[in-house]
């Protein structure tokens, strides 16, 4: 049996991820913007590299935060079914939050290692210079 305490966990975990997500995505905002500034005056083959990178982890971004909110939403429907004692529906929303959270991680782990590429990719330009 479960009980309304155990989807409720999810609630800090999800809180804490969302607010991670958007961190990552205002670094990358101001990164961006940065780099379309240096790009227009410059324009070098480098920085359009970089800038394809920075679209690919801001999809990857938006993605981990859609899955993480529908982590949450799934909590919360288990939490109304288990309230209203629907158990099976509780237990299979919140497999389903827990399943949501499980892909937006992943999502995560994929941004990170684009993420630490394009920071080695940057290093590489400074080592040449």
């Amino acid at each position: 049996m479960i009980t309304l305490t155990i989807p409720a966990l999810l609630f800090p975990a999800v809180s804490l991820l969302m607010l991670a997500y958007t961190n990552r995505f205002l670094a990358l905002a101001n990164l961006i913007r940065g780099l379309s500034a240096r790009y227009k005056s410059e324009h070098q083959e480098n920085q359009l590299l970089q800038i394809q990178n920075l679209r690919q982890r801001i999809i990857l971004i938006r993605n981990m935060q859609a899955f993480g909110i529908l982590s949450l939403i799934f909590a919360v429907l288990s939490m109304m079914c288990i309230f209203m004692e629907y158990q099976t529906y509780g237990k299979l929303s919140f497999a389903s939050a827990l399943f949501f959270m499980l892909i937006s991680l992943g999502i995560s782990f994929r941004e990170t290692l684009l993420s630490g590429n394009a920071l080695a990719f940057e290093l590489k330009g400074i080592e040449k210079q």
